[in-house]
């Protein structure tokens, strides 16, 4: 690379010299040149190395330019930083009459190029070093040589500053390089801060009001709970509203949409004075937490509350007439945290309140509590339903969108009670898992699965897992047994679980979900975006895939925001390298929109019902799809 040299001096014969010693005559070697200067300038001239001796000297491509005077020089430095083609090294003289001296000129010129070395040629000076580097410094880019100069110093010198010079922009550029990518990488952690911050937002509101959701309000029920000796007494209500299934049916979605959202700025407006909280559980059902003393100032606020909310709404140019039910459980100081669930009291005060009519409030009363008794009834029943062959595993088929084959089924559990006839997974589920009867019900879930997988030519299985069976000590041992001694492929079971499951004891759960990986199981995390999930955080997490919950697919066609968290979820999978389940395809308008954001697999009505084993097994060896667009009949039950 050829670079450029600024000679500053008032003499002809040193800016022969410097072409003599920095230039080489063409068909002539440096050595050369060296040997002819040397014998010119000195008449003892140093000792020519002999050719052969020694490495070889290389030819530097130096580009002169020549300046007899200060004023020139600092022309000729503007001139060349105009261009982009700066000057790497400057050879000046101290003593140059008339105009500026070679100390001006070094500061005029370094003030124009902080970056070329200046090397100050000097007999004899008015300046001494330390002035020179107050003007022209810093002292790293300025250097001396003194006069009358050797031939080979000066050389190697301005090679060595040249190359310095080069090494230096390489440096800046990298520098630059750096200083961007940082800039970058900043700009980088401030919009995944602000898609977390957002993220969290959307995971603990509802996406239709933007009020808080139940996930937010159990975390406030919970602080209340733990406070409650300290702050005093406060309510909780649980209020639905009574002719909202009209509006849907016969104005539509959109209209109920509007109506759910005036209703919750009702609400809002109305909780009264105080710290309180309006949450959106779903649908129409609405949880309320506000500060009371007693049972008259709770039943006091409750009925201004229904009084808001039972009135005439506008809504999309129609009239529309809505009434309101609201069942309240007072905690009065000095509750026991531990005490029966409380929203639990108020669904029941809620029910009682529903059964009284339209526009109703009722306090919980001890009287209400029958469930308690029919809680006794289904643990007792569930300790002989395995027994009795009262319990059945019906599949579900999962769908890959690329394929829109089946590639796998999940697992469900029902209850036909002798009884109490067919009972919800959501109600015996939470009495199995709070009396550890969960721990039967799931070693023969998983049996039954496990027997029907082998009947399957390929597909996988998909068992749901409860938090008391995933922190087992030997979970993971006693599951590789069982797939084991069936004889089945671990890749062939997937383990769904629940974000409560992560986040209630995060750093023993990574390590369970890293042992299940390692095992070769594959591990679902059902219910997505309806716990604790931090979106930041879940790729700490050793998991196959998210299902998206169902009450966001709910949404899609209706909701903006719906549609928002789903292909949120969808790219951070992806991202991830993560699938996408969708549960609770239901119609051609969700499938569609599911299938645009890149969900992987899909699940629901649409695809089919849960069905027995018998019928599963047919479907699995038949190859085939199931028929597109089902729906939910009578008595189609929910997963668990």
């Amino acid at each position: 690379m050829e670079v450029r040299v600024l000679i500053v001096d008032d003499e002809p014969a040193m800016h022969d010299a410097y072409r003599r010693t920095l230039g080489v005559a063409p068909g002539a070697s440096a050595r050369d040149a060296l040997a002819a200067l040397a014998s010119e300038l000195f008449a003892d001239g140093p000792a020519v190395r002999p050719a052969g001796h020694g490495p070889a000297e290389e030819a530097d491509a130096f580009r002169l330019d020549h300046a007899d005077c200060g004023t020139a020089a600092v022309a000729l430095a503007e001139a060349a930083i105009r261009a982009g083609d700066p000057y790497a090294v400057a050879f000046i003289d101290v003593r140059m009459p008339p105009g500026i001296d070679g100390k001006e000129t070094a500061a005029r010129i370094r003030a124009i190029d902080p970056d070329i070395n200046i090397v100050i040629v000097t007999g004899y000076s008015d300046h001494g070093p330390v002035d020179i580097a107050r003007a022209a410094g810093p002292v790293e880019k300025l250097f001396y040589v003194t006069k009358p100069f050797d031939v080979t110093g000066l050389r190697q010198t301005a090679r060595a500053l040249c190359r310095r010079w080069e090494v230096d922009r390489d440096l800046a550029r990298t520098r630059e390089r750096l200083a961007a990518e940082v800039r970058r990488l900043e700009e980088r952690t401030i919009t995944l801060a602000a898609n977390e911050a957002r993220a969290v937002h959307m995971a603990s509101h509802d996406p239709l009001t933007g009020a808080p959701n139940r996930l937010a309000f159990l975390r406030e029920l919970g602080e209340r709970m733990q406070a409650a000796g300290l702050r005093g007494g406060f309510a909780i209500g649980m209020l639905d509203l009574d002719r909202f299934k009209n509006v849907n049916d016969t104005l539509g979605h959109a209209a109920g949409d509007e109506l759910i959202r005036e209703v919750c700025q009702r609400l809002t407006a109305g909780i009264g004075p105080g710290p309180g909280m309006v949450a959106r559980l779903g649908g129409d059902e609405f949880a309320l937490l506000f500060d009371a003393a007693d049972a008259v100032e709770v039943l006091a606020r409750g009925e201004r509350i229904v009084r808001a909310c039972s009135t005439n709404y506008m809504i999309l140019d129609h009239m529309v007439q809505v009434s309101a039910s609201l069942g309240l459980v007072l905690v009065e100081p000095g509750a026991d945290a531990g005490a029966a669930d409380p929203m639990r009291l108020a669904d029941l005060a809620l029910y009682e309140a529903k059964r009284g009519g339209r526009s109703q409030v009722r306090l919980f009363d001890r009287s209400m509590d029958e469930s308690a008794r029919f809680r006794h009834s289904i643990e007792a029943g569930l300790r002989q339903a395995i027994a009795k062959r009262e319990l059945e595993v019906v599949y579900q088929p999962i769908i890959a969108r690329e394929a829109a084959e089946v590639v796998g089924f999940e697992a469900l559990l029902r209850w036909n009670s002798a009884e109490h006839g067919e009972i919800p997974p959501s109600v015996f589920i939470p009495i199995a898992e709070e009396s550890n009867l969960i721990h039967d019900l799931g070693e023969w879930v998983t049996a039954e699965a496990l027997a029907e997988c082998r009947r399957w030519p390929g597909h996988f299985v998909s068992i749901n897992v409860s938090a008391r069976q995933f922190r087992r000590q030997d979970f993971v041992d006693a599951l590789a047994a069982r797939v084991a001694a069936a004889s089945i492929s671990p890749d062939r079971v997937q383990i769904e679980i629940t974000e409560t499951v992560i986040f209630d004891d995060d750093a023993r759960a990574a390590e369970t979900l890293r042992r299940l990986r390692h095992a070769g199981f594959r591990v679902a995390l059902d219910d997505f975006g309806t716990g604790y999930s931090s979106l930041f955080n879940i790729r700490n997490y050793a998991l196959d895939c998210l299902k998206i919950d169902k009450s966001f697919i709910d949404g899609l066609g209706r909701e903006v925001e719906a549609a928002a968290i789903v292909n949120s979820v969808t790219h951070l999978a992806r991202s991830l390298g993560m699938g996408v389940v969708a549960e609770g395809v239901e119609t051609e308008t969700q499938n569609q929109a599911l299938r645009l954001a890149g969900c992987s697999h899909l699940q629901g009505f649409y695809y089919g019902h849960p069905a027995d084993a018998d019928a599963t097994a047919a479907l699995a060896l038949a190859g085939e799809a199931p028929a597109q667009g089902g729906h939910p009949g009578a008595g189609a039950v929910g997963r668990p």
